[in-house]
C-alpha cells in the first residue's frame, strides 16, 4: 500500500507491459518507446489500445518525443496524442538552445492541446544531463511550464548510460525547484534511470509524480528488458 502522497509512474511499451502496470496498480500509465529516445513516442494505435485496456480506473499518459526546436511540429503532434484519450501529455524540451524558445514551444503544444480538451494535463520535461547535448538549464523547467500555461514540470535524463537523475542534480537543487514549482501551482515529476537506493532521497525531496522504467523491467534494462509486475510492486512499498 502506497503511505506517501508521491505518484508512482511506470512507463510500458505494450499492451503487454501494461497489463503488469495494471496489475500492480500504478498510479500513472506512461506510453513510452524507448526505442526512440527518454520521451520517445509510441504509436497511436498503441496509446488507444492501452487506454481502452485501463477502463479510466489508471489515468495514462504519453510521451511525444525528446523533440527538436518545431513548434509546429510539436503541437501537431500534441493535438494527435490529445486525441487518443490520455489524460497527460509530455514533451521533452530537447531542441530549444534558450529558456525563451522553449517557452514559446511549449505554449504551442499546451494551445493545441487545451483548445482540443482542456482537462489534460500538459507536462514540460528538461534533462538532468542537459550539459551533455546542450539543451536548457532544468533547474529552469518551473519557470517554463508556469509560462506557457503547462500543469506540470519534469526532470529527466536524456542520455540512457545508468547515470541516474541524482548524478547530475543534488537534493537542495531538487528540494527547491518541488517548494518554487508548488508556489506557481504546479506539480513536479521527476525521472531519469532512477533505481530503488534513490527512493530514500526521493521521498525526502517530496516530487508529486516518480517515473520509472528501467527499474521497473525484469533485467533492469529500458530497451532490452521488460516491465514486471512484481519489480513495480517493490518500488511501491519504498514510497
Amino acid at each position: 500500500m502506497q503511505n506517501s502522497g508521491i505518484k508512482l509512474l511506470v512507463s510500458p511499451r505494450s499492451k503487454e507491459e501494461a497489463l503488469e502496470c495494471i496489475k500492480a496498480k500504478v498510479d500513472i500509465i506512461d506510453v513510452k518507446n524507448p526505442l526512440e529516445g527518454s520521451l520517445g513516442a509510441n504509436f497511436p494505435w498503441i496509446v488507444k489500445e492501452i487506454v481502452e485496456l485501463t477502463k479510466n480506473e489508471i489515468p495514462v499518459s504519453a510521451t511525444i518525443g525528446d523533440l527538436p526546436d518545431l513548434p509546429g511540429t510539436a503541437s501537431l503532434a500534441a493535438l494527435g496524442m490529445a486525441t487518443c484519450g490520455v489524460k497527460y501529455i509530455k514533451a521533452g524540451l530537447k531542441g530549444p538552445k534558450s529558456i525563451e524558445s522553449a517557452i514559446y514551444l511549449m505554449k504551442q503544444i499546451t494551445k493545441a492541446v487545451k483548445d482540443f480538451k482542456d482537462d489534460i494535463k500538459v507536462v514540460a520535461a528538461a534533462y538532468a544531463d542537459y550539459e551533455r547535448f546542450g539543451s536548457i538549464n532544468p533547474l529552469k523547467i518551473v519557470d517554463v511550464a508556469y509560462n506557457a500555461g503547462c500543469d506540470i514540470a519534469m526532470i529527466d535524463t536524456g542520455i540512457k548510460d545508468g547515470k541516474s537523475l541524482l548524478n547530475f542534480l543534488n537534493k537542495k537543487n531538487l528540494i527547491d525547484l518541488v517548494k518554487k514549482g508548488h508556489e506557481k501551482g504546479l506539480e513536479i515529476a521527476l525521472a531519469g534511470s532512477l533505481k530503488e537506493s534513490d527512493f530514500i532521497i526521493l521521498k525526502e525531496i517530496e516530487p508529486d509524480i516518480i517515473g520509472v522504467r528501467t527499474a521497473a523491467c525484469d533485467i533492469s534494462d529500458r530497451v532490452k528488458g521488460k516491465i514486471k509486475a512484481d519489480k513495480i510492486k517493490v518500488l511501491r512499498s519504498l514510497l
